[in-house]
């Protein structure tokens, strides 16, 4: 069960063009502003990253307005076990529930979650915060997270974990961001 205290959010390259190519790109862009509107109430960290911004373009601006002020961090890799400082910060943090989310699903995350989860964190990818320019390699990319090890939750499920009562303060602008 997820908790508060062990989690954190890792928000993978959701830039550019690419962002706007996926399955469903808005419902991915709404999904993952209510998940990172929500880890904000419920002060879980984030940690974001982008994949070559020069090339790929930044953070889609919705998402970027939303990850302040959390730092971001730059990679030439597809995962993101080779940026060294985001890796220390992670484990600075303290935290070892990861929810992951992003895009591509068969690549740039799947090959993340690979690294965390050989680096020792519990890895949830949230399946409906994840895309790939196809359904079938979003579905291979889960599939594989999953033979790894990586669980699968969703949104609304990873939020309504970390509530986990309706008599929690934080539980009405929860609801309020799902509904």
């Amino acid at each position: 069960m997820l908790a508060r205290e062990h989690s954190a959010l890792v928000l993978v390259d959701v830039q550019g063009k690419l962002a706007q190519s996926m399955v469903d790109s808005a419902g991915l862009i709404a999904r993952l502003s209510a998940l990172i509107e929500g880890m904000k109430i419920l002060q879980v960290p984030i940690f974001w990253v982008e994949q070559y911004p020069q090339g790929l373009g930044p953070t889609h601006p919705q998402l970027h307005a939303l990850l302040q002020p959390f730092p971001c961090y730059q990679k030439m890799s597809f995962g993101i076990g080779g940026v060294p400082e985001l890796m220390s910060a992670i484990a600075d943090s303290g935290r070892h529930q990861l929810l992951i989310c992003g895009i591509e699903a068969h690549v740039c995350v799947y090959q993340s979650a690979r690294q965390l989860l050989s680096a020792g964190y519990d890895v949830e990818v949230v399946a409906d915060g994840v895309s790939s320019r196809t359904e079938q390699n979003r579905q291979i990319g889960l599939a594989k997270m999953q033979s790894l090890g990586a669980k699968l939750t969703s949104v609304e499920m990873a939020l309504f974990e970390l509530v986990a009562s309706c008599d929690d303060p934080a539980f009405k602008r929860i609801l309020g961001l799902v509904k």
